[in-house]
């Protein structure tokens, strides 16, 4: 009962973290798709229109080229902008008192005449209005023809620059009048210059809206499109003003797209129900055909990494530039997929990974039409991958395919298409040829993250004349020869029953590494003598169980992967050593027998492989015992230990059946009566025929 508890909390756990990263992929596919529903248009000028027949839906203002509308504004500002400024006499009244004030303490007083008409001739002064000398110098210089507009209270007066005058002309003025010329001298000591100052300053703010409202006039529309109306059509030459209308299309389309955050939410709520049934239907293919994946977490960690990165960086092509999605190696996908898992769900996710990116094309027929047949050819193509020129020749299929269905899809679409409109696209396919080349050195950053080990990482693992497997031969020569010939035992039967026969095989190379700590102590190795005499079976039993435990410590010592790690500790399960559990129970008759020293520490094959190479293992070792190797004799061999594994449990959490048990039995039969057939016996040269020979 706890047992049961605990298993359904375990899928209770396992079901909520795969929910969970569902719901992070589809969020974060969702969060990077563009906002509005129809992509941006793109265009080259000079270029034929690659597209569709492009039609007004509404009525579109055609917008002037950017420069020009500058140019408008800069030439209406030269002709049309006067600058404003404040008069403010009473900085004017101020400067007289304060110049009024000082002669009252002054030690050079002037006349009482001279004194009124300095104060007549600066109020004049100020009334009309005094710039400061730079900026006068600064307008003057600019345009002689300047002028400005004077606010004097609430009356806007427009005035020639030269007509203004400066404090260096106001102190000019001052002292060229006749009515102080008698006091000149007198009042160039009394620093009659500090009392004249600017009293027209600059307006900063009616300035500024005075240049918005000459700017705002400048329409930046030349013309209208009418709804219905053709705006290009496919293969017409984009020129400068079909570039403007096509501009005018993006920016209406633009203007009608949702923006509110409730439209905001609406959008991207269909979006991630889209996006989320296309991945509920891969789960649901998964749940009912390849169920071993799900408690398998990497498997599931890899479908979903790729299924999240392709459709976020296509979004990102979307973004930045439409035309360049085809650049995107998308085949990667069923790529890994066929490579570490199988064929069926390679297409099923790249199904799902087209559909999800397609969402934002705006051709989607055409986008799905040629991702799904390169992805296709190269689910083909990797049928099998025992070289780096598989991949190669890959890329070269896929890249062709897309060039081919690109071409087919446009002529549906338009009979009359040039090479110029289909120019830009096969440059992308090339590109994305060059890409799908990645996957070969990818496959090494998959294998590391997620886990798995490709079929190039098991042909070099099964090199022979390398590493732990040439110490192997050297050092343990029969149970190296015993290794292979299981392996090929073990790949016939994979093969026939749809199992991983590279894996098995490179496993099978693998499973008794541990017998090189001590060789010696396996039958196999042994010329003449045995060192289990002189031991107990106990301690027989120990040494001979001990080399599972050995092989895993060598397995990490050579970077060997889990994968194949799981065929040491599972080649022979939880099973007895039977021969001294057997020996020791003979001489101890009477005795309750603990087996737990007797038995290998398991666990028990887990998987389809890993069941195939126990039942090859068993049976070539035991091979060797028989006296004769007829038909008769190998399937009662064959028969006996393999039911007798059935019978002891050692398959009950694996995936293999029945079906395929028969099937093993068949082929380790049929393969052993072909290694043990029997040799003909050449026939003697009798006396007769010798001396004839010599004659």
């Amino acid at each position: 009962m706890e047992n049961v508890n605990i298993s359904k909390i375990s899928g209770v756990k396992s079901f909520i973290k795969i929910v969970s990263i569902l719901a992070v992929a589809v969020t974060l596919i969702v969060l990077a798709m563009p906002n509005t529903e129809k992509p941006r248009l793109t265009y080259e000028i000079g270029n034929p229109w690659p597209n569709a027949q492009l039609i007004s839906p509404g009525e579109i203002l055609i917008q002037k080229d950017p420069k020009i509308v500058e140019l408008e504004r800069q030439e209406a500002l030269q002709s049309e902008y006067l600058p404003y400024y404040n008069l403010d006499k009473s900085i004017g009244e101020k400067q007289i008192a304060a110049f009024l004030n000082q002669q009252e303490t002054s030690n050079l007083k002037l006349s009482a005449y001279c004194l009124q008409s300095v104060a007549d001739i600066l109020s004049d002064l100020y009334q009309q209005g005094i710039l400061s000398h730079s900026e006068y110098l600064q307008m003057i210089g600019s345009d002689s023809t300047a002028a400005i507009v004077i606010i004097d209270n609430k009356n806007a007066n427009k005035r020639f620059v030269k007509d203004c005058i400066s404090t260096k002309q106001a102190y000019e003025r001052l002292f060229n009048d006749k009515r102080i010329e008698a006091d000149k001298e007198l009042l160039l000591k009394n620093n009659i210059n500090e009392f004249i100052v600017p009293n027209v300053t600059y307006d900063a703010r009616r300035s500024e809206q005075a240049k918005h409202d000459i700017i705002s006039m400048i329409s930046t529309n030349s013309g209208v499109i009418k709804p219905g109306q053709e705006i290009i059509n496919r293969g017409d030459i984009i020129t400068e003003e079909k570039a403007r209308m096509i501009d005018s299309y993006n920016n209406f389309i633009d203007a009608q797209s949702n923006s509110t955050w409730y439209d905001l939410l609406r959008t991207n709520g269909i979006q991630w129900i889209y996006v989320a049934i296309l991945m509920l239907q891969l789960m649901l293919y998964l749940q009912l055909y390849r169920r071993d994946y799900l408690p398998k977490q990497r498997s599931l960690n890899m479908v979903f990494f790729l299924m999240t990165i392709f459709p976020v960086a296509n979004s990102i092509i979307m973004r930045f530039d439409p035309r360049n999605i085809y650049i995107l190696p998308i085949c990667l996908v069923p790529m890994f997929i066929r490579v570490f898992l199988d064929s069926r769900t390679a297409f099923m996710t790249h199904t799902a990974v087209v559909l999800i990116c397609a969402a934002p094309v705006s051709d989607k027929f055409e986008y799905i039409f040629i991702q799904m047949s390169a992805g296709i050819i190269s689910i083909c193509g990797l049928r099998t991958i025992s070289k780096r020129s598989n991949m190669f020749l890959v890329a070269f299929y896929v890249s062709v395919t897309c060039l081919i269905t690109y071409t087919i899809a446009k002529f549906l679409d338009n009979k009359d298409v040039t090479f110029d409109i289909l120019k830009h696209s096969y440059i992308c396919f090339i590109l994305n040829g060059i890409l799908l080349l990645l996957a070969y050195p990818l496959m090494f950053f998959v294998e590391r993250v997620f886990g798995f080990i490709s079929p190039v990482t098991l042909i070099e693992l099964s090199d022979t004349n390398r590493g732990i497997l040439r110490e192997l031969s050297e050092r343990a020569p029969g149970t190296f020869q015993h290794s292979i010939m299981v392996g090929n035992l073990a790949a016939a039967i994979a093969s026939e029953i749809g199992a991983k026969s590279l894996m098995v095989r490179t496993g099978a190379l693998y499973h008794d590494i541990g017998k090189l700590r001590r060789p010696t102590f396996f039958t196999e190795n042994q010329a003449g003598i045995n060192p289990h005499t002189r031991l107990t079976p106990q301690v027989s039993a120990k040494v001979i169980i001990s080399h599972v435990a050995d092989g895993i410590e060598k397995a990490k010592e050579n970077g060997v992967p889990d994968v194949l790690r799981n065929f040491i500790l599972t080649h022979h399960g939880n099973g007895l050593t039977k021969y001294f559990y057997n020996t020791y129970k003979n001489e101890h008759p009477n005795e309750e027998i603990d087996d737990t020293p007797f038995r290998y520490p398991g666990p028990n094959p887990f998987s389809k492989e890993q069941a195939i190479l126990m039942m090859a293992d068993a049976v070539e070792a035991a091979s060797r015992s028989l006296n004769k190797y007829d038909e008769e004799s190998l399937a009662s061999l064959v028969n006996k230990i393999i039911d007798s594994q059935v019978g002891e449990g050692f398959f009950n959490e694996c995936p293999i059946t029945f079906r395929d048990i028969a099937t093993a039995k068949r082929i380790l039969i049929e393969r052993l009566g072909a290694i043990y057939h029997p040799r003909i016996q050449y026939p003697e040269l009798t006396n007769n025929i010798k001396q004839n020979e010599k004659e």
